[in-house]
């Protein structure tokens, strides 16, 4: 797939303090890609340079294969983690005028400011102000918001911020829409379980670098299958102490066990199915919030 967004070491500081550090990355079209990290880590500082409200201080940011331009930028939307709604201007006035800012005719974007609001469900909201709304509500009209042009390059920092489950599931499913019809997304979030849903790359950053890259399922693979999950019948010490077993989580009948480097688990079933019914003994990948922990942990200590 053609590359729509690509850095090359890109550095930004502000009062000599450095943001982000010779930080290089590339996303391709038709792929969700999460930029990951804790909070200081250079996220928003790299959004903003991507979209073109900053600049780097050094290094090369390439949108749609030509260097970064005010009018490539007409192509790419973006749903700030803070709010940018003009709170006294009703939702029908908000999205036609950010509707005009990205370009479209005052027709159009009345046209596409309705739909997406029919989209969110929020029709009866459609001449009501801002401030009226929830912050769901707010959250969705901000997001119609970022897509009201059909840019193809889409930035989504925090997107799911008060939502509801059915509305950020809702959120989700317009996501993987966009992503099959060829549009490149960003998605920066603290959320890992929905980052390891949505990502097909990930790049994790910690103090502006990158210390963590690439295709998630690689990654995953990289770490190994290390962790064990076991329902089990039996003396709720299973376990316990055992050699091979780094860390253990027991919840009544099930337990969780994360092994060391060069573990057995299939002695590891033997000698548990010696003292207990097995049900059920699973090997599993590592999350990405365990790699996120993991990573951002061991560089911080």
């Amino acid at each position: 797939m053609p590359v729509t967004v690509e850095l090359e070491r890109v550095r930004k500081c502000y009062d000599g303090v450095v943001a982000v550090d010779c930080l290089s990355m590339s996303m391709s079209a038709g792929e969700i890609f999460g930029l990951l990290g804790p909070n200081g880590a250079g996220k928003t500082s790299t959004i903003r340079m991507m979209i073109g409200i900053t600049r780097p201080d050094s290094g090369t940011i390439r949108l749609f294969g030509a260097p970064l331009a005010r009018k490539s930028l007409l192509g790419a939307g973006y749903l700030p983690e803070e709010r940018g709604l003009y709170r006294r201007m009703t939702v029908r006035e908000n999205l036609l005028f950010l509707g005009e800012l990205a370009g479209l005719s005052r027709a159009r974007a009345l046209e596409r400011g309705r739909a997406w609001t029919v989209r969110m469900g929020l029709e009866r909201w459609f001449e009501r102000r801002i401030e009226e709304l929830s912050k769901g509500m707010q959250q969705k009209v901000q997001f119609a918001a970022a897509l009201i042009h059909e840019p193809e390059f889409i930035v989504m920092d925090e997107p799911f911020g008060g939502l509801d489950p059915v509305g950020a599931n809702d959120l989700k499913e317009i996501l993987l829409e966009l992503k099959a019809q060829g549009r490149t997304i960003v998605l920066s979030t603290h959320r890992m379980d929905q980052a390891e849903k949505l990502c097909d790359s990930i790049c994790l950053v910690s103090g502006g670098r990158a210390i963590v890259q690439g295709n998630l399922r690689e990654i995953k693979r990289q770490y190994g299958e290390c962790c064990i999950q076991i329902d089990y019948t039996g003396a709720d010490t299973l376990m316990a102490g055992h050699p091979m077993v780094a860390a253990r989580r027991g919840f009544g009948n099930h337990l969780e066990l994360e092994l060391k480097p060069g573990a057995d688990p299939q002695a590891l079933l033997r000698e548990a199915a010696a003292v207990a019914r097995i049900s059920r003994f699973e090997l599993m990948e590592p999350s990405l919030e365990e790699i996120f922990i993991d990573r951002v942990g061991r560089r911080d200590a």
